[in-house]
């Protein structure tokens, strides 16, 4: 069983900001010499998301993280990766300025960055929240990622 660490007694070894700024990762030491790492964030102003359902509930950060690690996790090589994904997803959350959101957008805003950063995640995702049936559907939305790609590299 592991030992109970308290964050009380201990001293900070090293500090250092994520390369995003969105967190300040400590190193730290335990009087008796065991070392941990922590994690502060800012704490973002309360938001609500509309289920589909019509159910209303607390936007979750941690729910968000553990879902999209579920889901296209292994189609990264770190979890500070699926962090940096989370985190881009927040932002855009949050910049909409809004107190509500939908989870349809939140689902959209996780595939529009999955798009930016991992193309087979985006379509294992994009398989799964819009609901493909059919193999064309696959079909179609790898032509308009290549189409994207496309488009970006010609401006």
């Amino acid at each position: 069983m592991a030992e109970k660490i308290s964050i009380g007694d201990s001293k900070v070894l090293e500090s250092r900001e994520t390369p995003d700024g969105t967190m300040i990762r400590r190193r730290r030491v335990t009087p008796e010499g065991r070392r941990f790492t922590t994690y502060e964030r800012i704490e973002m102003p309360a938001l609500v998301v509309l289920k589909s359902s019509g159910n209303r509930e607390q936007f979750d950060r941690d729910k968000l993280l553990t879902a999209v690690r579920r889901s296209v996790g292994k189609f990264f090589n770190s979890d500070m990766e699926v962090e940096d994904v989370v985190n881009k997803v927040v932002e855009r959350v949050y910049a909409l300025g809004r107190d509500e959101i939908k989870s349809k957008e939140i689902g959209q805003a996780i595939l529009d960055v999955l798009a930016e950063v991992n193309e087979v995640a985006y379509v294992r995702f994009a398989s799964v929240f819009l609901e493909f049936k059919t193999l064309e559907d696959f079909e179609n939305i790898i032509r308009r990622q290549r189409e994207m790609k496309t488009e970006v590299s010609a401006s």
